[in-house]
């Protein structure tokens, strides 16, 4: 990830995403949620409480 948010090409992309995937690169970029990943991903943590809902 770059450090520079303002740099506008590292976001041209944006305009070809869906709401999904606009919703994930936001997410992802976030450092609480990056912090709390490794707990969710070991089931020690539940993703719900980041709004994350999983088909199935």
């Amino acid at each position: 990830m770059t450090k520079d948010w303002q740099d506008e090409t590292a976001y041209k992309h944006f305009d070809s995403l869906d709401l999904s995937g606009l919703a994930w690169e936001c997410l992802r970029r976030n450092s609480d949620y990056r912090a709390n990943y490794p707990q969710m991903r070991d089931g020690l943590k539940s993703p719900a409480a980041w709004g994350l809902r999983f088909p199935g």
